[in-house]
């Protein structure tokens, strides 16, 4: 009984743990010296947080920074915010910039009737408020607003210790070894050998860049030219080779049906587009993602616990300084089958021992030619990548278009509104797949679910985010100071 009610006492605190708090006390200066604009400012936003709880439009990409509602902050941010010769200003700068594009996309995303209940009399003019607010706000933080800068990790521990993890993942983790010898065997046959069920449709991105906001900077972290980087997302975006067998395989656009249900608009083929950063042997690299989405992966019989609605391939270049790959990484949506493909500017450190999830490689790249370019094969049904392919010279195949990943967070509703794709703790609504009756104890909440991103966890044993400032840091190093 007294194991019951310790175990009942957990759940209890992770059930609050677990609910997020998004409303952040105002800053209490504002109020103690007498400063009404700035008091005033701290009251718009707490109205505001009020708002969006209750229409449950919170958006989860970013973590509020405690104590400053005008703050917000990414795992990249928050590691830089504790980095020894840390750029106050900049990083102050950019954790406004995150607040301030996910209250436009909340600010979007609002019914009209909370819109009038905060007194505004349009969506445009309450974001111009917030705005000059967030400004005035930004300009009375002190840099210890830095040191709130944190980010929850999407492990629930309480999953963890109520499934007896310590036990639980010895055979999780013979599961993982299983899945990355089979995916070897897979990468280690030869191309023309790997099956074909219908047809293999390539979908080539533009030649151009994706000329959206993703590419205006680098902002504070690296001095690089916005036609640069333009140029880089052009240059590195993945050519697709998909296996299609029906519909399900063909990359789309999401969208909101008139019955509320997530879908994926075929007809228009969309790679999406992110712009982030991450510090690796020592340095501040750029980061490019790029993201597509299927309407499902087909049920393969009843027992099928990784089918369901909606999936998706997210592949990341990282950057050496010269704007040449140091290293890919991909998972699916769901977080789940992260891989990783280095170059020779990189070598993998000696793993590390225990059960944890290490850095799965099953194929290294070389240096991609000046005229070359990478093509992704991917599987049908399953859309599990298969092979990584340099080509060179003209590829054909079916064009896709760019589109920015943060389009995702406020798309037109059929009712006439606008709402995110993604539920305030990042899951897709509607794409739980029946693993997560199963997978539970390894702590990740609702495994298999498409996610958004900054809410990928990526491993079951262990615990690995995908944009965890130490990523690459922990399973890699510079090959040679040459390379950097």
């Amino acid at each position: 009984m007294r194991s019951l009610c310790i175990l009942a006492g957990l759940l209890l605190l992770a059930g609050c743990a677990a609910t997020p708090s998004q409303r952040v006390a105002p800053i209490a200066d504002g109020r103690a010296d007498g400063d009404a604009a700035l008091a005033a400012c701290a009251d718009r936003f707490a109205r505001l947080d009020d708002a969006v709880d209750a229409a449950g439009v919170r958006d989860g990409a970013a973590a509020r920074v405690s104590g400053h509602p005008h703050l917000r902050t990414s795992r990249f941010l928050a590691a830089e915010a504790r980095h020894p010769a840390r750029d106050v200003t900049a990083l102050l700068a950019a954790m406004r910039t995150l607040d301030r594009e996910a209250r436009q996309h909340e600010i979007a995303n609002l019914p009209d009737g909370a819109l009038a209940r905060l007194g505004a009399p349009d969506r445009p003019a309450l974001v111009t408020a917030v705005e000059t607010c967030g400004a005035r706000l930004l300009a009375r933080t002190p840099a210890a607003a830095l040191d709130r800068a944190s980010v929850p990790d999407d492990y629930e521990t309480w999953k963890r210790v109520a499934g007896v993890y310590a036990i639980a993942r010895v055979p999780f983790a013979a599961g993982v070894r299983g899945y990355q010898r089979e995916t070897g065997r897979t990468f280690a046959t030869p191309l023309d050998r790997l099956p074909v069920t219908r047809a293999l449709v390539r979908y080539v991105p533009p030649a151009g860049p994706p000329g959206h906001d993703d590419v205006a900077a680098l902002g504070p972290f690296a001095d690089v030219a916005p036609d640069v980087l333009a140029a880089w997302f052009a240059r590195h975006a993945p050519v697709l080779e998909i296996d299609t067998a029906t519909d399900a395989d063909l990359p789309g656009a999401p969208v909101w049906t008139a019955e509320g249900r997530v879908d994926v608009d075929v007809a228009r083929p969309v790679m999406f587009t992110r712009l982030v950063h991450t510090r690796f042997a020592g340095q501040v690299l750029p980061q490019l993602v790029y993201s597509v989405w299927f309407a499902a992966r087909p049920k393969q019989g009843a027992l099928d616990l990784l089918g369901g609605r909606l999936d998706g391939i997210t592949w990341r270049v990282t950057l050496g300084p010269d704007g040449v790959p140091w290293i890919h990484d991909t998972i699916h949506q769901c977080g789940c089958y992260h891989q990783f493909f280095p170059t020779p500017a990189v070598r993998a450190r000696p793993p590390a021992p225990g059960l944890d999830e290490g850095a799965f490689v099953p194929q290294s790249l070389p240096t991609v030619p000046a005229d070359g370019r990478i093509v992704l094969r991917v599987a049908a049904v399953t859309h599990y990548l298969q092979r990584v392919i340099i080509e060179r010279g003209v590829i054909d195949g079916a064009p896709i278009a760019f589109a920015p990943d943060d389009a995702l967070r406020s798309l037109p509703d059929p009712q006439g509104g606008r709402r995110s794709l993604f539920r305030p703790d990042g899951i897709v609504p509607g794409t739980e797949r029946g693993e997560r009756w199963f997978f539970w104890p390894m702590g990740v909440a609702e495994p298999g679910a498409m996610r958004q991103w900054g809410r990928h966890a990526t491993a079951f044993v262990g615990r690995r985010h995908f944009d965890e400032a130490g990523l690459l840091d922990r399973y890699f190093e510079v090959a040679s100071p040459g390379a950097r």
